[in-house]
């Protein structure tokens, strides 16, 4: 028993004996491992750095080169801007100064224009005071003549007087005929140029072709069969078309045609289109007539909104109240004197935009004031109003400036003018007026005017005769050579052209010329 403990106990102390041999050496050979790990690991955390340190010194390397290279570059297009930039200031500046000459020369032309314009007062202001003098010394004469005569004739002063004024008289009448042609001549040289010159380039620019309308529109149909069935039975069709339509149709011996006459051309229009969808579709008869009438009347209305806007976009005209739009539109079916209304109002919108561009003129103003400036005769009721009265009206109702108003109201000398946008806005409608073939007038009105002119020329005192030719553009007055003299039949002609641009509105302008002849009459016996 003793034995086995022994023996176990000895067995023990040999197994820890054993253990602890195994322990130390199993470490021992672990820590050498691990030191020459350790190592290794040291040796290759030496190699990483040295490795690092060379990369970060060639990624600096190369850091500082591609820096380099940005910075030319960024230095090369920061030059290359910098020389477009001073090109470019370079030109704006040459073309300031040359915007500079132009001006200067410009305010030269005006200064020059200015001085003459100032020397030719100067000189009807001496030539007023020449006349003053010479009346002044007239008197003079008056009262030695009168002592004299008083001697030597032995007249009464009365009678002396009397006989110094005729003379007198005489002698400034001619002096005031000298006077008058010679400014006359004068001022035409000085305004007639440019005038003519501005005017001629605006109508050149607008170039608007010659818009004379009818008071008939013939619709073609496919075969005289169709005549038939739109007269219908009894002609119940064609009744029932013109009290739709409000137009007149006749139905003659035209070849494959209908004629419709109406003085409205929108009404004329709204015929035509009913008549055209009523022989496309073949169904004729009342109801369907008032059904595609109706419709037609609709689509005019939509159409009359386009037209409108169409024209203030060719014009470039911007922030225009729909509601004008649609009465523009509506100037696309009246007519005045044969004119079409919307051909003329585009055509003086343009004459007078030019005009305005050339003399330095607000261009908005007088191309709006020209589009709508007959803007009225587009109203249907009957307003006991003129046109001009109901175009201020309308434009004023529709938020247009006052500017653009007021040349409204002026264009025909209803108000005075109050700009020059106004006085350019009345030349472009006479211009567009007047021009030939442009307007076709009525024979009453023709005739009218004829009369006035020469009930105008009759009425002054020493006219034998007055001649209205060439349709009223010129009146030809003889007169009695025993009443009238040569420097009457100036002032004559002066006072009669005068009266006509008080009393009558026509376009364009009319001649005045004086005839004086003296006829030597001797019989023999």
């Amino acid at each position: 028993m003793v034995n086995a403990v022994l023996a176990a106990i000895i067995g023990v102390l040999l197994g820890f004996a054993l253990a602890y041999t195994l322990k130390k050496l199993f470490f021992s050979s672990f820590y050498r491992e691990a030191e020459r790990k350790l190592k290794e690991a040291e040796e290759e955390r030496e190699k990483i750095l040295r490795e690092a340190e060379r990369e970060a010194s060639r990624l600096k390397r190369e850091g500082a080169l591609e820096a380099r290279e940005k910075f030319l570059k960024f230095k090369s297009n920061f030059e290359r801007e910098m020389r477009s930039r001073k090109e470019k200031i370079e030109k704006d500046e040459r073309r300031l100064l040359k915007k500079e000459e132009s001006l200067k020369s410009r305010e030269e032309v005006l200064r020059e224009r200015e001085r003459q314009i100032r020397r030719k007062e100067q000189e009807v202001e001496k030539k007023y005071s020449e006349i003053d003098d010479k009346e002044r010394r007239a008197a003079q004469l008056v009262e030695e003549a009168e002592k004299k005569l008083e001697e030597i004739a032995g007249m009464t002063r009365e009678e002396a007087r009397q006989e110094i004024m005729k003379r007198m008289e005489d002698t400034l009448k001619h002096e005031k005929a000298r006077l008058i042609k010679e400014f006359e001549k004068e001022l035409e040289n000085s305004k007639l140029s440019i005038a003519r010159e501005v005017i001629a380039r605006a109508i050149q620019s607008s170039a608007a072709d010659t818009a004379v309308e009818s008071t008939v529109t013939v619709v073609e149909l496919p075969s005289d069969d169709m005549k038939g069935r739109i007269i219908g039975r009894e002609g119940r069709n064609i009744r029932a078309l013109e009290m739709a339509t409000e137009v007149d149709f006749i139905v003659d011996d035209t070849p494959e045609a209908v004629i419709l006459s109406s003085f409205d051309p929108l009404k004329r229009e709204i015929a035509k289109l009913a008549v055209q969808k009523l022989v496309a579709d073949g169904r004729i008869h009342p109801a369907r007539i008032e059904e595609v009438v109706d419709k037609v009347k609709e689509e005019i209305e939509e159409r009359i909104r386009e037209i409108g806007h169409e024209v203030v976009v060719e014009l470039g005209i911007k922030d225009l109240h729909p509601e004008l739009e649609y009465y523009l539109g509506k100037l696309k079916f009246r007519t005045s004197f044969g004119q079409n209304a919307l051909a003329h109002s585009k055509e003086v919108a343009l004459i007078a935009a030019f005009m305005a561009r050339e003399i330095g003129a607000n261009v908005d103003v007088a191309l709006r004031a020209g589009l709508l400036h007959d803007i009225g005769k587009a109203i249907d009721r009957d307003y006991n109003q003129s046109h001009v009265d109901l175009s201020v009206m309308l434009t004023r109702k529709y938020g247009e400036s006052e500017e653009v108003i007021q040349a409204i109201a002026s264009h025909h000398d209803e108000v005075n003018f109050p700009s020059v946008e106004a006085v350019l806005i009345q030349a472009a409608d006479t211009l567009s007026a007047a021009r030939p073939g442009a307007r076709r007038e009525l024979l009453e009105h023709y005739i009218k005017r004829i009369e006035t002119l020469e009930k105008i020329a009759s009425e002054y005192s020493g006219v034998a005769k007055a001649f209205a030719l060439q349709a009223g553009r010129e009146i030809r007055v003889i007169v009695n050579s025993e009443k009238i003299s040569d420097d009457d039949a100036y002032i004559l002609s002066y006072e009669i052209a005068r009266r006509i641009e008080k009393e009558l509105t026509y376009p364009g302008q009319i001649k005045v010329t004086v005839i004086r002849e003296v006829r030597a009459v001797e019989y023999s016996k």
